[in-house]
């Protein structure tokens, strides 16, 4: 596997420069795919224009001025996916890792207050020893619990970096949820109905948004919860 990206075939969900150099900083292998993962350096940098150079950036994160979900992250290649929180304490300043219309990363401004937890969504559970269930979520995290009172496809928002479960947002009928790919990606709306399919295919997911009823696989359904609650998760410009 190589270890160098061109810029011109960097993933299209970067939004970075793609002429001004041959090469750009290719994440080490983590939670996230490389589809959906960004290296903490080009984020400093090409994102947030907090460093004018890769090596000022690598710089920083080196000496410990930079924190993902709550932890300081010393590695420029270290990957932050969807959903991630970026933290300089020194600025008093942190960003959220979402996706806009066209399923590119962007880094949306959070309040301090927000910092503290992030959304993470059940990918699928496992039974271990002592009956306990293990609740494996979309950024690697996983969580034990003795009750499990949650499904795959619901979200979770837990404290950082405790990983304490402080809210759940299940996936049905009434709930809003964001579509995190695919040709409405970017947008909040409505579930009205769930289709299971019988097949290998994945369920649909039925929706209502501000342009129509649409429908989409249940893969790209990321639940919120009630809109109103969480008012930074929103659609980017």
């Amino acid at each position: 596997m190589s270890k160098h990206l061109k810029r011109l075939a960097s993933p299209r969900s970067w939004v970075i420069p793609r002429k001004t150099n041959v090469y750009t900083t290719k994440p080490r292998p983590g939670a996230h795919p490389l589809e959906r993962a960004l290296p903490l350096a080009n984020a400093l940098r090409d994102y947030l224009g907090l460093t004018a150079t890769g090596r000022e950036a690598r710089r920083v994160i080196a000496a410990g001025e930079v924190l993902v979900d709550g932890r300081v992250v010393k590695d420029g290649k270290f990957a932050v996916g969807f959903m991630d929180v970026i933290t300089v304490p020194k600025m008093k300043q942190s960003w959220r890792v979402t996706v806009d219309e066209k399923a590119r990363l962007r880094l949306v401004p959070i309040e301090a207050g927000q910092a503290g937890w992030k959304l993470a969504q059940i990918k699928d559970k496992t039974t271990i020893k002592g009956g306990q269930t293990q609740l494996n979520l979309h950024d690697g995290r996983n969580i034990l619990v003795k009750k499990d009172d949650y499904r795959t496809g619901d979200v979770l928002r837990i404290e950082v970096p405790s990983q304490k479960i402080i809210g759940h947002f299940p996936l049905g009928e009434g709930k809003d949820v964001m579509v995190v790919a695919g040709r409405h990606a970017g947008e909040i709306a409505p579930v009205s109905r769930i289709e299971v399919t019988r097949s290998h295919k994945p369920n649909l997911i039925h929706l209502g948004g501000k342009e129509g009823a649409f429908a989409t696989i249940k893969p790209y359904a990321f639940p919120i919860g009630e809109r109103a609650n969480i008012p930074e998760v929103k659609p980017v410009a």
